[in-house]
């Protein structure tokens, strides 16, 4: 087999063990893709367009990509409706805005509108999930933030379910490594983002991002040592 081929078969292993282990999807799962254009998102479509066509689960999928007109943060539209277009996967897209705030960070506000249009977008489909392309890397990171910022020991969630709304959140790519969809975005020539945000090598996450870089040229195995302590303290599926 080609370094693509043992990459993809490695890949789609730790994305059908995520959504066994967690029970992400279902018969009849009508699933909303953020698609950022990233490389983490590309490789989620991908991953769920190849599962959709297998008979157990059934779901069905659309994707939508939310543009933030005041963030020089920018990818190739068309690019994005030729991926989806292959994937025979609708695409929606989105524009919106935020004002700034002295009160909140731009990262926090971007996400949080994006979330809200995703949301909406869902509701009006009447899709029963998100889907967002966090991977096992993103997990560690804000189990980091959440220690050292906040005081607690907690992450986002493999599977999340709503409470104020009927919807759930899943995060099909949480076991897998950061580096293997980097790798696996370069034998797959995605293009990449037009424009990077301005504020990606601003924040709490890029510091926990080097801090883990460096714990794991210390202890190579910190990896497994961190996911192990996320997954006894059951913290992969909750509430909100």
């Amino acid at each position: 087999m080609t370094e693509l081929e043992l990459l993809q078969k490695h890949i789609r292993e730790r994305f059908v063990k995520a959504f066994a282990t967690y029970h992400l999807l279902e018969d009849e799962d009508y699933v909303l893709v953020g698609l950022s254009g990233g490389k983490d998102s590309l490789c989620l479509l991908e991953m769920l367009a190849w599962r959709s066509k297998i008979n157990h689960p059934h779901f069905r999928i659309e994707a939508v990509h939310v543009r933030m007109e005041n963030i020089l943060y920018e990818t190739d539209t068309a690019y994005l409706e030729r991926f989806c277009q292959k994937l025979s996967i609708p695409l929606h897209i989105i524009t919106t805005r935020f004002e700034t705030s002295d009160k909140k960070p731009p990262c926090f506000l971007c996400s949080w509108y994006r979330r809200k249009e995703l949301f909406n977008l869902a509701q009006q489909l009447g899709c029963n999930k998100i889907a967002l392309g966090h991977h096992q890397d993103d997990l560690i990171h804000t189990t980091l933030m959440n220690l050292f910022y906040q005081g607690r020991f907690d992450t986002m969630s493999a599977l999340l379910r709503m409470r104020k709304m009927p919807l759930v959140i899943i995060r099909p790519l949480c076991m897998v490594a950061e580096t293997d969809i980097q790798r696996y975005a370069e034998l797959c020539c995605y293009e990449k983002q037009v424009k990077i945000c301005p504020y990606e090598n601003d924040s709490h996450r890029t510091d926990m991002r080097r801090l883990f870089e460096h714990i794991q040229t210390a202890n190579p195995e910190a990896r497994h040592s961190l996911w192990n302590a996320i997954v006894r303290a059951g913290k992969l599926v909750s509430e909100s």
